[in-house]
């Protein structure tokens, strides 16, 4: 990034700031602060160790420093402003989510456009939101949901149940979420028969990954009684492990008792503990979310204020209302009004699709006119340099 790019970047970064309100987190007096400005050559220098009595009031701090990028800690302190992080006086932190779209299984950042990337992220996150809601019960109002500016989406929980947790247990938060070492036998359990003479090995139905597992199951079971026998039998053997054998065997076992495969007795023979096991498997795949472990375990991270514009995309860091998740396009809703309305000039030194905003067009090698969001989009990503108007 050359000096004129760098000057206009900052430029426009101060006019958003000192037109937006941006409110800080709660308790903002107790966590640390930190920024990275915008410095010349290619590292980056942050900004820590600093507190509110430091900057000031947060909208004022982000207008007079006009920051690249802008962070506050989960964690809250005795002293955030200590430069000794054992010093700080440590006293809880928010638990953090962080879902980034380069990290996604099965996605190829190579392969497939930013957009796209972003799409699959969100996804993901719906699937995270329903295992903190569903599984963990944390309520709507104590979570907000931040889309990062960049490459996908925070969740900050602010619970008081989780509030004190330390680092190996926050681990243990992420291994369920993303069902690490969730084993077929762990999803069992030995329940009394219907006659309550012996005990048989049935589904955990109650909560957790067996519920999932068991509604999964229902459904599923439901789905082949309504198929004729032949397209059962095709869609068995979809199922990983089950070829023409197996799916006959678990199509029998379902055919003579429905409900008791639907109840999750495994027990009722070779078919219906290898049906438990693939649907288990699937659920697992499907429903699991690809969390950064260090972000949720890392009980002092910095994470990015919302509000702020990231630095390395000229979008907003948007925290999100829980029922506006689903519409919520970041390529579009992510801009700021700022950047809208006029055309810039930028020297294209990396041409091809830009991904943001109304027009999703490429855009060619050279000094070329383009909205000022495209423009400031493709200079934050490195990918060109203002030129001269």
């Amino acid at each position: 990034m050359n000096r004129r790019t760098r000057e206009y970047l900052k430029g426009r970064f101060g006019d958003y700031y000192r037109s937006a309100s941006v409110s800080p987190p709660p308790q903002a007096n107790e966590r640390e602060w930190g920024h990275i400005p915008f410095t010349a050559g290619d590292g980056t220098t942050m900004v820590r160790h600093q507190s509110l009595l430091d900057i000031g009031e947060v909208s004022e701090f982000l207008a007079r420093e006009t920051p690249r990028h802008a962070y506050f800690s989960a964690a809250r302190y005795d002293d955030p402003a200590n430069g000794s992080m054992t010093a700080k006086g440590w006293r809880s932190a928010d638990l953090v989510f962080d879902l980034d779209a380069d990290h996604l299984p099965g996605v190829d950042p190579e392969a497939v456009s930013y957009g796209e990337m972003l799409a699959a992220c969100k996804d993901e996150l719906l699937a995270l939101l329903d295992v903190l809601e569903t599984d963990f019960g944390f309520a709507e109002s104590d979570m907000q949901v931040v889309f990062s500016g960049g490459r996908g989406y925070h969740v900050h929980v602010r619970d008081d149940a989780v509030a004190e947790l330390d680092s190996k247990a926050r681990r243990e938060v992420v291994d369920y979420v993303r069902a690490v070492d969730l084993n077929y036998d762990g999803l069992i359990e030995k329940r009394p028969n219907d006659r309550g003479t012996t005990l048989q090995k049935q589904l955990r139905r109650e909560g957790g990954w067996g519920r999932r597992v068991h509604e999964a199951l229902v459904d599923y079971a439901e789905e082949l009684l309504a198929m004729d026998e032949a397209d059962a039998l095709a869609e068995l053997q979809e199922l990983d492990g089950v070829g023409e054998k197996t799916a006959r065997t678990i199509y029998g076992v379902l055919d003579r008792n429905p409900e008791g495969v639907k109840s999750g007795n495994v027990e009722l023979g070779p078919g219906a503990s290898t049906l438990v096991r693939a649907i288990a498997e699937r659920v697992t795949a499907e429903q699991t979310a690809p969390i950064d472990e260090p972000v949720t375990t890392d009980i002092r991270r910095l994470i990015r204020l919302p509000g702020s514009i990231h630095g390395g995309s000229g979008l907003l860091v948007c925290p999100l209302e829980r029922d506006a998740v689903d519409a919520f396009d970041p390529l579009t809703d992510a801009v700021p009004d700022r950047f809208r309305g006029r055309d810039i000039l930028v020297d294209v030194h990396d041409p091809g699709r830009v991904d943001v905003g109304d027009d999703r067009d490429k855009v060619e090698e050279g000094i070329v006119s383009v909205p000022e969001y495209v423009g400031v989009f493709l200079m934050a990503r490195g990918r060109a340099e203002k030129a001269r108007e």
